[in-house]
């Protein structure tokens, strides 16, 4: 009766986590494909503030993807922030213009050599957002972790150093909520960690080996 009864409790609790994971993975998602600021730091395109936009700049300076699947990336956040800003929606055509990325290849790398914790962190949060619908993992959490590194080492270490208040490195209390939901968005597996603390049966001697030592 205790068995079914601990096990019932582990299928339970199994399925409400799961459940909080799937829910973080989406509002994780929501956060980064629709481009909600972050923080702001220099990148080459000149200040970003979301990891799609750090990771669009350097995707079409590399012409890793083509330029059609980067702007498909931009263009769920550039809708919202039209919305929002001057209540249209903006053109296809003059997407890049909007981000200042139509001379990005001619940009120093410099700036995104300098930031690489960033820069690597911005290319796992996109690419966990975008797998986390399909299947909750560590990926938006280890680039989560890795973002808020660049940026302390940047703001708290001064490396690399910045004069310029204007450039200076800013995070916004969004990124609270971004870490929150990447913790969140880890799925674990409840019957796993229930048997790993569960105690061992303690091995108890054979009647005849007991019979053989009183002899």
């Amino acid at each position: 009766m205790a068995t079914t009864t601990t096990s019932t409790t582990i299928t339970s609790s199994n399925g409400k986590w799961s459940n909080l994971s799937k829910y973080a993975c989406r509002i994780y998602f929501l956060l980064i494909v629709f481009q909600v600021p972050l923080f702001r730091i220099q990148c080459r395109s000149g200040m970003c503030t979301t990891p799609v936009q750090v990771t669009s700049s350097q995707l079409i300076a590399s012409e890793v993807f083509p330029l059609p699947v980067v702007k498909g990336l931009l263009y769920p956040g550039a809708i919202l922030n039209g919305l929002l800003n001057n209540t249209t929606v903006p053109s296809w055509n003059n997407l890049l213009s909007i981000y200042n990325l139509t001379e990005i290849k001619e940009a120093s790398a410099v700036v995104d050599l300098q930031r690489l914790e960033v820069l690597a962190g911005s290319y796992f949060c996109v690419a966990g957002s975008l797998i986390g619908i399909i299947k909750p993992g560590r990926m938006s959490m280890f680039g989560t972790l890795l973002v808020i590194w660049g940026l302390v080492k940047e703001g708290i270490l001064a490396k690399p150093a910045n004069t310029d208040p204007t450039t200076a490195v800013f995070v916004y209390p969004t990124m609270l909520i971004a870490l929150i939901c990447a913790f969140l968005s880890v799925k674990y597996d409840m019957k796993k960690v229930v048997k790993s603390v569960t105690a061992q049966p303690v091995a108890r001697p054979l009647k005849g080996t007991t019979k053989s030592k009183l002899k």
